[in-house]
């Protein structure tokens, strides 16, 4: 991000998403704390032509003059399939969001991030939607795999699924991708459901973000409100996980989320368990009590970290302070 002429010296990053309710919040929390240099879209909650006006409308919100640059339309393999439920028609709904100020990027997204992969050896992806944009990327463009920093990833869990009882979305929306991602040997942090559903906002967190009173406060808290009335009539849950900021977060202040390093592979064959992230926790106590304290991991070596636990009231003064501060 530029301001006034004058780089910004803090982390670059690109974040790849599909806005979605929490991926706005990813958005927001990553402006307050990284050099945004970019965001990419993806089909995902919704068809990409709607993320995309999405990804323009919180980059406003957000005071982002970086480039959005639309992306991959479907999965590798198989047809999309949206999340309209929980979203909203639009993707975002809750908010009547004024004209955005701006067009989408000239480049596809796997062209900008090839382009800023190469040209910032120090970068940082933020993947928050399926990872079909990255997994292209990857396969196109093979040396930027060994120029990125790390690449913090919204998808998987440890333990059960969302859209099936084994698979999250991300995940089950393109596994293929997100296989290659995962086999890429590149810095990898994985934020999963184990830990998002952690993160949940409920009606009075809601209530400590109105009254923050800044214009992104009000806005986030009217998309909540939206969100958090379609997570009780779909789901019956009084709460809202807030999964995207949790991948932002893993970079900002590690301390907020503990990992722990595993192997993660992808079920890409299973009837029942397409899309699952099998992860490797034979080695960690208090998912295999037969494990010993400071016992090394078994099987393949470990290709991610893997967030196990949120330090809650930490991450909500992170969202807040974010709302608090942005323009």
């Amino acid at each position: 991000m530029v301001d006034g002429g004058r780089r910004d010296t803090r982390r670059p990053v690109v974040i790849d998403c599909d806005p979605g309710h929490d991926d706005a919040l990813a958005i927001l929390l990553a402006a307050r704390h990284f050099d945004v240099l970019g965001i990419t879209t993806v089909a995902g909650n919704v068809d990409v032509e709607r993320t995309t006006l999405n990804a323009l409308r919180v980059a406003d919100l957000a005071g982002l003059r970086v480039p959005v640059a639309r992306g991959c339309a479907a999965p590798l393999v198989r047809a999309p399939v949206h999340a309209e439920e929980i979203h909203g028609i639009s993707g975002l709904d809750g908010y009547a969001f004024p004209p955005v100020c701006g067009a989408p990027d000239r480049r596809h997204a796997v062209e900008f991030l090839v382009e800023t992969a190469r040209a910032r050896a120090d970068l940082a992806i933020i993947a928050v939607g399926p990872l079909t944009n990255l997994a292209v990327a990857l396969r196109t463009a093979p040396d930027i795999a060994s120029r990125l920093s790390a690449i913090s990833v919204m998808a998987g869990s440890v333990t059960g699924g969302n859209v099936t009882p084994a698979a999250e979305f991300n995940t089950w929306f393109d596994p293929e991708a997100a296989d290659v991602v995962f086999r890429s040997g590149v810095p990898l942090w994985m934020s999963g459901l184990n830990l998002t559903r952690q993160a949940s906002v409920d009606w009075e967190t809601l209530r400590h973000i109105e009254a923050i009173g800044t214009r992104a406060a009000q806005v986030v808290a009217s998309l909540l409100r939206f969100y958090l009335g379609r997570q009780l009539a779909y789901g019956g849950n009084a709460a809202g996980p807030l999964h995207d900021p949790c991948a932002v977060a893993m970079l900002v202040e590690p301390c907020v989320i503990s990992w722990t390093p595993m192997h993660v592979a992808v079920e890409l064959r299973g009837d029942h368990t397409r899309g699952m992230t099998v992860c490797d926790m034979r080695h960690v106590p208090e998912m295999n009590p037969a494990a010993s304290p400071g016992a090394r991991p078994r099987g393949e070596a470990p290709n991610a970290r893997v967030g196990l636990h949120v330090d809650r009231p930490a991450f909500f003064r992170l969202i807040e302070d974010a709302l608090a501060s942005l323009p």
